[in-house]
């Protein structure tokens, strides 16, 4: 099954280089391949249950839950990150979808809202030992906004997060609009594939 999916990876990796050439450059499979390898696991710390406290610059001091599971046998991750209340009722939900793209070298995230569609998009890369995200929120408002994202002192049990804002389309900055600290509650896990293909029936000789 492993050599199987790796097959159909790179096949899928030479088709995406044909489409996407004209518009980042032409790079080798090997090229391609060096990229999936040193990257496709850049977001698996996130992988599991958490909790965390934040402070907002717009609204204070709150506290929710997130998780992340890995989606079947590819590498994209699927998080749900969930402000609460005192009593854990709900006061907003996102989920984000990251999936790395060997071919752009980067990885490519869309965010959902309630009734926003699929319209905040970003992109993500490692920069070191932290996580560097640059995506738009609010996309289907009239005062969409740019989040320059930071995950860093990145450790099996914790993380930090802190993120700028720009609401002119990036000419100005609010540094450490938002900060987030984390603790762990939950194991890394991944989501079955949704889909069971029959094996085909083997015979005795």
């Amino acid at each position: 099954m492993r050599h199987s999916f790796h097959i159909l990876l790179a096949a899928s990796l030479l088709a995406a280089t044909v489409s996407l050439s004209a518009q980042v450059g032409k790079r080798t499979p090997e090229q391609i391949r060096a990229s999936w390898d040193a990257h496709h696991a850049d977001f698996d710390y996130l992988l599991g249950d958490w909790e965390f406290t934040a402070i907002n610059q717009q609204y204070g001091k709150f506290r929710g839950y997130w998780s992340a599971v890995r989606l079947g046998d590819g590498g994209e991750i699927l998080d749900e990150y969930r402000v609460v209340g005192d009593k854990d009722e709900t006061y907003y939900v996102t989920r984000t979808l990251r999936a790395y793209n060997a071919v752009r070298d980067q990885w490519e995230l869309v965010s959902t809202e309630q009734g926003g569609g699929l319209q905040n998009a970003g992109t993500a890369h490692r920069d070191g030992t932290e996580m560097r995200i640059e995506q738009t929120f609010g996309s289907a408002t009239p005062t969409p906004s740019i989040w320059r994202i930071r995950y860093y002192n990145i450790q099996p049990d914790r993380f930090s997060w802190t993120a700028d804002r720009s609401t002119d389309g990036g000419k100005t900055w609010v540094t450490n609009f938002q900060q987030i600290e984390t603790r762990r509650i939950g194991p890394p896990r991944s989501l079955d594939p949704l889909t069971h293909p029959k094996k085909p029936a083997t015979t005795s000789p």
